[in-house]
């Protein structure tokens, strides 16, 4: 009888560190190597067959299988004494850590060659020891953490739009993409060949600007639209009526939209009393990422109207209609996946980690 093969147990939280591991950029070839050997393991994969798929010796994978077995994640570092010794100094190390949220007088932020003259050392080193602690003074991240005293009653009123449609029902995201700017580039660039990529020019004419409003079917992923030369109540009104001509009469029409002032303008307020058929849901204030019809102003944006070169608005107009008709042709669906509990969860952990900061 053949010998059974073992299989490496691991908890979920070893589980997702090995998977981490074996997909992040910022991790060493050596540490996602033994990181894949020990899934690989995980999944009841024999030695032999582990180190024929990533082509390394038996040895390696019988070695770093036992150190994970015996010592979790611990065992997967080497140990004390090995390896080349570290050459800097251990105040330049550290000084390197702890000084890199304390920029210079006149400076926002270290970078490498900056702290690397301030320490005396190269600035590969800098790199390399910020590199090992997933410091990225270069990078930031924008955020908005909502303040509306009803955050959690409309958040739980969208997300229940999304997660469980009602019957008999249209659930629209609607807004409107305001300024959109007809510019001309103000020469011909190169287009895209072998070897070379596409250029325009860094300046252009401007030919004036159009609001595109539109309605996301959340159930189909079709589109209403029109566009205006402004942005006010009476074009938002004149929206709202296309809407009620293009739709089913007998359906209710869920509309999602943001706290934008002309979106409860009272000339809106008292059309909507006259079309109870019609049902407004705003979003949190300063959480417009929950309104899907966002997603698919970026997508406008990046295929039709960043990169383009318009000679009128009309000629802008006629570009932006052209990509919705096209796409309406084959709707694309955003379906809202995530855990309403989990977004919840993500938020107040954002509110206790600025919390010391508004309160210093």
């Amino acid at each position: 009888m053949a010998r059974p093969i073992s299989v490496i147990d691991v908890t979920p939280e070893e589980l997702a560190e090995l998977r981490r591991r074996s997909r992040a950029s910022t991790t060493t070839q050596r540490d996602s190597l033994r990181a894949r050997i020990v899934l690989a393991r995980t999944e009841g994969s024999k030695e032999e067959d582990v180190a024929a798929k990533l082509g390394v010796s038996l040895n390696t994978v019988s070695l770093w299988s036992k150190r994970f077995e015996e010592d979790g994640l611990a065992g997967l570092a080497d140990k004390a004494g090995r390896g080349r010794k570290a050459f800097l100094p251990v105040d330049k190390v550290r000084q390197a850590i702890t000084t890199v949220t304390q920029p210079p007088p006149g400076r926002q932020r270290w970078s490498t060659r900056s702290m690397g003259a301030a320490l005396g050392i190269s600035h590969q080193s800098v790199q390399k020891i910020w590199t090992r602690n997933d410091l990225k003074p270069h990078l930031i991240r924008t955020f908005k953490i909502s303040n509306d005293p009803r955050f959690e009653d409309k958040f739980w009123d969208i997300i229940g739009l999304y997660l469980h449609p009602p019957d008999k029902a249209l659930v629209l995201c609607c807004d409107e993409k305001s300024q959109c700017q007809a510019l001309e580039r103000t020469q011909p660039g190169l287009p895209l060949g072998i070897g070379h990529i596409r250029t325009k020019t860094h300046d252009y004419h401007r030919h004036g600007t159009l609001t595109l409003f539109a309605a996301l079917n959340y159930l189909d992923g079709k589109l209403i639209s029109r566009t205006e030369s402004r942005h006010t109540h009476v074009e938002w009104l004149r929206f709202l009526k296309q809407i009620h001509r293009e739709t089913p009469k007998a359906l209710v029409i869920h509309v999602i939209a943001d706290n934008y002032a002309t979106h409860k303008h009272q000339n809106v307020k008292d059309w909507l009393a006259k079309h109870p058929r019609f049902q407004m849901h705003f979003t949190p204030t300063s959480s417009s990422w929950m309104n899907l019809v966002e997603r698919f102003f970026g997508e406008l944006t990046a295929d039709c109207i960043r990169d383009g070169s318009f000679q009128s608005v009309n000629e802008l107009a006629n570009s932006i209609m052209e990509y919705l008709a096209a796409r309406n042709q084959n709707p694309k669906r955003y379906v809202w996946r995530a855990s309403g509990v989990a977004i919840l969860e993500k938020i107040e952990m954002a509110r206790m980690a600025l919390r010391p900061v508004l309160t210093s």
